[in-house]
């Protein structure tokens, strides 16, 4: 584990086999696979899809990831791309499937990790049974995001801005302090009232050592694909889509490029943010229930 921090879960850990750099994953419960993976912000971890983790174990056997550069996934200087994050999503569920019979299984992805989980479901038919993807990002305004595959949106004078000699650490310093933490919460709640469980376990991850590098690539654009619309159309699994309606991560309107295939689902939870299962679990969980039930049956 990495030094100081405490799991992110109440769950056995795994080191995953294998990996460059040590990968965690965490898991619950017995039945059929299902996979997490968080979201990609300063102080990311498995512990943001805890109330899923929690619920799920009852009736599923439950795994979340911690991705590289995240939790008490290692966080060495490395290269954090979207291939980097797209494998580790990949190594993740084949190490899974493996466990359980070579079974396809079942994945949600929180945010910018929907990326990554599309992609990953294109790249590897038959390792996944659906996905879903909650407050993805790439349907933001009207932009067409469909340059060239492995294409990014990559700002190069940003990054070596913030990687300039102790600027970034300095930077993410200020960016991860308590009550920073706190604010950013609120936006993505679109409330004063947030996870308080969440937000400690994030000031505790802000300040382990190389907390800052993944999160820096991150601020660069450089895990944000500028293909993901070539890719999400490539979809052939029964796919969700979840949103709430508060906080930052309310614009949706690219989703019309994919909301009308017979695949695709959308759900919209009024009055929540954009990880409306710290929020409303029941109703979510309905909706997630539902949506196997009907469309992978």
């Amino acid at each position: 584990m990495t030094p100081n921090l405490p799991p992110a879960l109440d769950g056995t850990v795994h080191e995953l086999p294998d990996t460059p750099s040590k990968v965690v994953v965490y898991s619950a419960g017995e039945g059929a696979p299902l996979l997490l993976i968080h979201s990609i912000n300063a102080v990311a971890s498995a512990a943001e899809v805890r109330p899923l983790f929690d619920h799920y174990r009852a009736t599923r056997c439950v795994y979340a990831l911690d991705l590289p550069g995240y939790g008490s996934s290692a966080r060495t200087d490395q290269a954090y791309t979207v291939r980097l994050m797209t494998d580790a999503v990949v190594k993740a569920a084949k190490w899974i499937a493996a466990r359980h019979g070579c079974a396809a299984m079942d994945a949600v992805a929180v945010s910018l990790s929907s990326e990554f989980l599309a992609r990953a479901s294109v790249e590897n038919p038959g390792l996944f049974k659906s996905l879903t993807l909650v407050s993805p990002t790439g349907f933001r305004g009207g932009q067409a995001l469909r340059q060239a595959p492995g294409q990014t949106r990559y700002n190069a004078g940003l990054d070596k801005f913030l990687r300039g000699p102790g600027w970034g650490a300095f930077l993410f310093k200020q960016l991860t302090r308590p009550g920073v933490i706190r604010y950013f919460l609120e936006r993505t709640w679109g409330s004063k009232v947030i996870d308080e469980r969440l937000w400690a376990y994030n000031c505790i991850s802000a300040r382990q050592p190389n907390a800052e590098l993944a999160p820096l690539a991150f601020l660069s654009g450089i895990l944000f694909s500028a293909d993901i619309h070539n890719v999400y159309e490539q979809i052939i699994l029964p796919t969700l889509v979840v949103h709430g309606t508060l906080g930052d991560f309310t614009n949706y309107r690219m989703l019309s490029i994919v909301s009308g295939r017979p695949n695709w689902r959308v759900q919209v939870l009024q009055n929540t943010g954009a990880m409306p299962y710290f929020e409303v679990l029941p109703a979510y969980c309905d909706i997630q229930d539902d949506f196997w039930r009907v469309m992978t049956s």
